[in-house]
């Protein structure tokens, strides 16, 4: 330890600061894919859909809060509106959401790979390695050398899919699927229906929540009210299972629905509206990202060719594996918008 502390005391100052930055360079701290000389090793296996293993972890909040939103809207808001509005907001409502879950569900399970992986892919055979003395791109000429088959012109190899998607538009984690041209108008109308149906919640507990204090008389139409009109209790799950609650209790689940709700309305809203843009100006996500993409230097457009990301969606297209994994550059990490 003493002449260790003896050489920092004699070395030049500079010199030191310039060994003490470079043990924290962070390119330096990056791990590098596993490489065989010129052999790039993909993952093992393709995923088949959404249900593949690993689960993502947005699959189960998008869940939860679709079930929340059903329980609380359909369970103790919409039983207090007025009768000649309550079966109005049961059907619409009712719809919509029914509708979401389906084309969320069919968006999830869909294989999304290109037609002629569909034929020809076994998902049970490892994926080979890509071999750059061979071949400088995973596909060239239409043909993907990992997947072994020849594909589309919009068809693009995804990371985390490990396999070549129709018409490419970008991967989903809320979907835990890519989105390309087989699912992608399932995608679009649960997006849709998803923004349709919070934006009607949140109109109906807000106007219970107003009703409550403007004029509550409004809000207990039902028969089972008559045993408690002369108490402050309020039911919840009318008229199957009635459960007594408390006004504040009433209240504080709505605060609390708005808020969630709104923030959801808010992303799902911008993304509603980003695929709009996207279908006017007839693109695709994975276009408009490598077309807007700030001009960057050679190493950082290398370092993110394969990475670009949109709104509450990541895009791993592999369309240059030699641009994502290069023996001299650190491993690409997804970015989540």
């Amino acid at each position: 330890m003493e002449i260790i502390q003896s050489q920092i005391h004699n070395s030049r100052p500079a010199q030191f600061w310039n060994l003490l930055m470079t043990c924290y360079n962070k390119k330096l701290r990056q791990t590098r894919p596993e490489q065989l000389h010129n052999f790039i090793m993909a993952p093992l296996h393709s995923r088949v859909n959404g249900w593949s293993l690993p689960l993502h972890s947005f699959q189960l909040i998008t869940l939860l809060l679709y079930s929340y939103l059903a329980v609380v809207g359909f369970g103790i808001y919409i039983p207090l509106l007025p009768t000649e509005w309550k079966y109005a907001a049961y059907g619409a409502i009712g719809i919509i959401f029914v509708h979401h879950l389906i084309t969320h569900l069919v968006a999830v399970t869909i294989d999304p790979a290109d037609r002629n992986i569909l034929v020809e892919k076994n998902y049970a055979k490892p994926m080979p390695f890509f071999d750059r003395s061979k071949h400088k791109h995973v596909i060239q000429n239409q043909h993907c050398y990992l997947c072994e088959a020849d594909i589309g012109p919009k068809t693009k190899h995804c990371i985390t899919c490990n396999k070549c998607i129709a018409n490419f538009d970008h991967h989903c984690n809320w979907l835990n699927n890519c989105v390309g041209s087989r699912n992608y108008w399932f995608f679009f109308n649960a997006v849709a229906s998803a923004v349709a149906g919070n934006f009607l919640m949140i109109v109906v507990i807000l106007y219970v929540f107003i009703q409550f204090f403007v004029d509550p008389a409004q809000l207990r139409t039902s028969p089972q009210f008559e045993n408690f009109s002369k108490n402050g209790t309020w039911l919840a799950f009318l008229p199957i299972a009635p459960v007594e609650m408390t006004a504040t209790g009433i209240l504080a689940i709505a605060i609390f629905t708005v808020l969630l709700g709104g923030a959801s309305f808010l992303m799902l809203g911008h993304l509603l509206l980003f695929h709009l843009y996207l279908l006017c100006k007839n693109m695709n996500t994975y276009e408009y990202m490598t077309q807007h993409r700030p001009k960057q230097s050679t190493e950082s457009r290398e370092m993110s060719e394969e990475t670009a990301s949109a709104t509450t969606c990541r895009m791993e297209p592999l369309q240059d594996l030699s641009q994502v994994r290069k023996p001299d550059d650190a491993t690409p990490s997804s970015v989540s918008a």
